[in-house]
Order: C-alpha cells, then structure tokens, then sequence
C-alpha cells in the first residue's frame, strides 16, 4: 500500500472491563440529565452541567461524562464524546470509565462501539496523528457481573473493528484503491483471519465466464474489473453477502455532474461492508455457513466505455438493455447474483449497495433501505440493525412497476421508469431466482459530512455491523 494512505485497518481504542479502578489514571464519572452524578461523583460542581448525552467536562484529573436519560443511543454517543475528548496534546494513554450500578450488557454494547468509533480518523498528511487516549478501562462495582460485561465489550469492540475496516476501504482515495488493490487488500487480510479464504478473478475468467455487466461497467478503465469471493464455514445455513464494489464512479457517458463526483471514492461502500462482515463471521467463528461477493470495477468515461442503448449479457444469459451508465450498481450485482444462484445454493442472498439517489430523498442520509417480498427476512435485517445501531426501513416492492423492467430489445430494462430505489430493487430481483433475497440500499447513510453519534465525516461503515448481526440470527 506504500506510504500514500494510512495503514489498513485503523487501531482502535482497546477496552477492557474491571472491578477496581487504578491510581494516577484520570478518572471519568457519568452523569444522567439533571444532572445525576454516577460513582466517584462527590465533590463535582454541577452547577454548570446537564447530563445530556455526549456532554464532557474536565474538572483537573477527573472528568464528568453526560449519558443522557440513558438510552443506547444516549451511550452510543457518550462513549464517542469521550474518546474525542480524550484527545489532543495533553490526551492521558488510558482513563477508567466508572459504570452506573444500572449497566447491562446491552449499555456496555453501546458505549464501548461510541468509544471504539468515535475516535475513527482517516487523513491523508504527512503530518503525525494527534495523540488519542489508548485504552479505556470500564470499572464495575458488580463482581459477579464482570464477565458478562467482558463478553459485551468484546462483541463491541468486534463489531467497531468491522465498521472501522469499511470506513477505512471506503475511505481510501481511488488513486490508489482501484479494483485490484480492493481485491488485493481485502485477500491479503483474509489471509490473516482462520477458517476464511479470498479467491480473485481477474478479467479474463470474468470474461471466460460471461460476466458481460462487469465487463460492460469496467470496460471504460485502463484498471480491469476484478471479482473477489469470500468463503467461510461448511455447516450451517448458507448466506451469500453481495457487496458493491464501484471502486470510482464518473457516471460513465452518462456522467455525473461534477459536484459531489469526488465523494465518489465511497461508492464501493456496499462491498467494503461485505469485505468487513466476513472478517467478523470468521474471527467469531459463528457456526453458519457464508459467503461473499464483491464485484469491483471503475467506471470511467473513454472511448470503449459502455453505452446508453448497448444490451449486455449476464452471466447465466439474461440480458439487459442499458439505459444509462450511471446506474452501473445494478449492473454488476446482477452478475455476482446470477453466479450465486448458480453456483453456490444459498439459503438467503443479501445485497448491499450505494444503490440510487432516491433512497437519500426517500429516507435522508441516516436510514438504511430494506427491500424483501419476505415479511420475515425484512424483520430480521431490520431487528439485526436495531441490535447493532443502524436503523433500517422496510421499502415496498410494488407490483404496478414490475411490468415497466421488462425491456422490448431485451430481457430486462437496466433503469425502469418511476419511483428510482423501487424499479432498482424489481430489476435485481430478476436475478435473485427463487432464492429468498432481500436488497439493502445505502446511498443514504454510507457517507457522512458531520459527526453525530459514532459516526464521523466520510465513509460510516454503515451496514457491516447489521450483516454480522444477521448472521449470528440465522446461525442459532
């Protein structure tokens, strides 16, 4: 990777959990809205505080910390605040956190993955980073509830570390994250992870193979399109993850206007969350069975880029007449989808995209789009995002647009007319076959330009943590 962009993954702050706090470590005290002060509390002023959620006070070796009226939303952002707090020139290398007698596993969940991630910096510079506490330590007053908490934290802290390493791929400039470096760094770390294993195909088995939308959207780069499969356990129901993976998106002959182009560096979001779920399923070792597929291509502008009117043929046969080549997403999950249905007989097949511009009017930039014609695999996505802090809203799949894929010079339409995420979904849906299938639209809440919660400006991660969750569900 060189020296032209931080180290992939980014370090996180580690965390553990106590029964006895340390001397000479500053200490953190919690304070509800009240203001209502936690342990180690006697003595602080609280004239000047609230307890809202994420407020941070330093009173000299103590701090106080707002966890609002205590929701996990509330301690979500919280644990951020205080790891941007602790930070700076004069940041301390740990502190301990001194927990409520109200703290469960779920509240631990939720402050260790605000702590985790609030913290999160990707800068490009050649400056040194600014110093950042190291190591929270979350003291317990309930002995018998020490390892309870520990497992939560560690769950946590697992989930982060996914959410940490989509940001990170997502937020990689595409001078340097082509489709070979994403396949190529997304293997080079399966390598590292037990019981998971990365294949790479390059152009000339994606054209033995057919695989003719990856082509046809990769077609206009000097930087060939890649596929990277990765595989995971033998047992168990079998889920197939297919993740986005637009390396750049000029819009191709149908480009872009120019404001907002440069952010498309994040359009691979969807296949980085994928890339970072997989991780996370391996090291956890759930007993499921699940796979993933990462389509990668550039979608550039040159002389042999794919063409409004062109009908381009899928892997498996099927074709679509392309209608504009900004809708280059449908394009190559249509391929690796046809290639599970095939070649892989999957239990559920979940695809993850930056998808359509609609979704953002739809829902806005911080809810997940869930499109299923299953009632049940819709709850689960959502129920699974609910556990892991990322909301989701069901979408419908209306049946008055179904007609409008249909295509008079092919087999389907790449870009229906009417409402943009639903005709989207109907056109994938296509090449979900009989296989229960839900598709998840993240134009919206995958990039970010404030900070809010855990969240940072740039790529969120969103999305990884509800596919872990996912599959722990089906993996009981």
């Amino acid at each position: 990777m060189g020296s032209t962009v931080p180290s992939v993954p980014t370090k996180l702050v580690d965390v553990e959990v106590a029964t006895t706090s340390r001397r000479n470590v500053p200490a953190v005290v919690l304070a509800a809205t009240g203001p209502v002060l936690g342990p180690g509390g006697d003595g602080i002023d609280v004239s000047e505080l609230t307890g809202k959620a994420g407020e941070t006070v330093r009173h000299d070796q103590t701090w106080t910390l707002g966890v609002g009226t205590g929701t996990l939303s509330d301690y979500r952002t919280a644990g951020a605040a205080l790891a941007r707090a602790l930070s700076g020139e004069d940041a301390p290398k740990s502190a301990d956190v001194l927990l409520t007698p109200d703290f469960d596993a779920d509240k631990v969940r939720a402050f260790v993955l605000g702590a985790a991630l609030g913290g999160y910096r990707f800068k490009v510079t050649g400056e040194d980073a600014p110093k950042r506490v190291g190591s929270l330590r979350l003291v317990t007053g309930d002995t018998g509830f020490e390892e309870v908490l520990t497992s939560a934290a560690l769950k946590a802290h697992a989930l982060a570390t996914a959410t940490s390493l989509a940001r990170d791929l997502a937020n990689t400039p595409s001078n340097v994250k082509d489709p070979r470096w994403l396949t190529s760094t997304a293997a080079k770390l399966a390598e590292k992870v037990d019981g998971l294993t990365a294949t790479v195909r390059d152009e000339k088995w994606l054209r033995q193979q057919g695989f003719g939308g990856v082509l046809a959207v990769g077609g206009g780069s000097t930087r060939p399109p890649r596929l990277l499969e990765l595989t995971y356990g033998t047992t168990g129901p079998h889920l197939v993850f297919v993740g986005k993976g637009i390396t750049f998106d000029t819009g191709g002959i149908s480009v872009k206007p120019a404001d907002g182009m440069h952010l498309m560096r994040t359009d691979m979001a969807g296949g980085g969350a994928v890339i970072a779920a997989l991780m996370a399923v391996a090291r956890r070792q759930l007993p499921i069975r699940v796979t993933g597929l990462v389509p990668c291509a550039e979608n550039h502008v040159s002389g042999s880029s794919y063409r409004p009117g062109d009908v381009v043929r899928h892997y498996g046969g099927a074709t679509t007449e392309v209608q504009n080549t900004d809708a280059e997403g449908r394009m190559v999950l249509a391929d690796a989808m046809a290639y599970a249905v095939k070649n892989l007989e999957p239990d559920l097949i979940v695809d993850v995209a930056t998808l359509t511009g609609a979704m953002k009017v739809s829902l806005g930039l911080r809810t997940g789009a869930v499109f299923s014609a299953s009632e049940e695999i819709a709850a689960n996505v959502i129920d699974a995002g609910e556990r892991a802090g990322e909301k989701w809203w069901r979408m419908p799949l209306l049946e008055e647009h179904v007609d409008a894929v249909a295509s008079e010079i092919a087999d389907y339409k790449q870009c229906p007319p009417g409402p943009g995420g639903i005709t989207a979904a109907l056109f994938l849906q296509k090449f979900a076959g009989q296989v229960p299938w839900a598709h998840l639209d993240i134009a919206g809440p995958a990039r970010s330009e404030k900070v809010y919660d855990e969240v940072v400006a740039g790529a969120t991660g969103f999305g990884a943590r509800t596919l872990i969750e996912l599959a722990e569900k089906y993996s009981r």
